[in-house]
């Protein structure tokens, strides 16, 4: 069969068994390269692969979970998705999973929602899914989850390593190091960090990386602050300032807080950054839009999209799980952190 037959066929889709006449090999060889078995010469491979391609074929999902006994889809538990880290990994997550062939479920829980997170799994696991991801940013969410019965693999994304499952995150202790030395280039010793709530993960890393460099570079340590992430927090804290503070430069957990606390500044006549130098954590998009814009460390989230698709694809077909190191970051310089003011203690 030659590939203007199939075209001008008037099937309203190609099947396996034209993709297979038009490569030259059976039908099964191209189930196998669908199923990525690994004893196929890679020519063959190719071949079948260009094939497809041409064609545009789509195998029939159903008929190849029943083969396969699995469905090709992934399940996503995120915690907290109205915050831009939990949303932008899932939006990650998703993207990733579809290059690789993999439909994705979801299943979002924030504050006050009854689902506990064994229904949470039980509702992923009735739909069939072959891994399951993660993305409980808080400890106590992490602490549940091993409470709970799963049959499939799973990946939770934090920035620890964890005994019982598959881990993959952000380099937040890196991000964080970059922020610092970027302060300290400016000339600052004396920072204050406004944390995000302790119990989240991110936020804890962030906290004690700031307080490991800080200490290395000898700069005076004071107690931090720690906020909800909510620009609102932020915004009242700096307001609630009657004079300028000793410390000359703020190191804040979350863009949102940051664009709240430069707000706050701004209203009780300090200017940043002028006054106080303030860099935040994220990028968020209107991070560079704000006035003045915002010096940030962002976040690869599509990286950590693909890593963690690629670990529970390998852990799926129970083969060796590619070791990920933390995910890098990059500090964004603007224009809301300057050199240290005059006058400041130059400890």
């Amino acid at each position: 069969m030659s590939r203007s037959e199939v075209t001008d066929s008037g099937a309203t889709k190609p099947n396996i068994r034209q993709v297979a006449a038009i490569a030259g090999v059976s039908h099964m060889t191209v189930s196998r390269v669908l199923n990525d078995y690994p004893h196929i010469r890679e020519a063959t491979r190719r071949r079948v692969l260009d094939v497809i391609e041409e064609l545009g074929y789509r195998p029939n999902m159903a008929a190849r979970a029943l083969a396969t006994h699995r469905t090709q889809r992934i399940g996503v538990l995120v915690e907290s998705a109205i915050e831009f880290g939990p949303t932008s990994i899932l939006r990650a997550v998703e993207s990733a999973a579809r290059g690789a062939g993999y439909a994705v479920s979801s299943i979002a829980a924030g504050d006050g929602d009854e689902i506990s997170p064994q229904e949470a799994v039980d509702n992923l696991t009735g739909q069939g899914i072959d891994a399951l991801c993660v993305v409980a940013p808080r400890s106590s969410s992490v602490a549940a989850l091993r409470k709970t019965s799963m049959s499939v693999p799973v990946l939770v994304v934090k920035p620890d390593d964890d005994p019982t499952f598959l881990t993959a995150s952000i380099d937040q202790q890196q991000g964080t190091t970059l922020a610092v030395d970027h302060l300290v280039s400016l000339g600052h010793r004396d920072i204050l960090h406004l944390a995000g709530p302790l119990d989240w993960l991110d936020a804890r890393a962030r906290e004690r990386a700031f307080h490991a460099r800080a200490k290395e570079w000898g700069i005076r340590q004071r107690p931090i602050v720690v906020g909800d992430w909510s620009a609102d927090f932020a915004y009242d804290f700096a307001n609630g300032m009657r004079e300028l503070p000793e410390y000359t430069a703020v190191f804040v957990a979350n863009d949102s807080m940051a664009v709240g606390l430069i707000h706050g500044l701004h209203d009780r006549g300090f200017s940043v950054p002028d006054d106080l130098s303030v860099v935040g954590f994220d990028d968020i998009p209107l991070a560079a839009h704000v006035l003045p814009p915002l010096t940030t460390v962002t976040q690869n989230f599509r990286a950590l999209g693909s890593s963690v698709v690629d670990m529970l694809h390998a852990a799926i077909e129970r083969r060796e799980i590619p070791k990920v190191t933390r995910i890098p970051t990059e500090l964004i310089a603007r224009g809301s952190s300057a050199a240290a003011r005059r006058g400041a203690d130059p400890r």
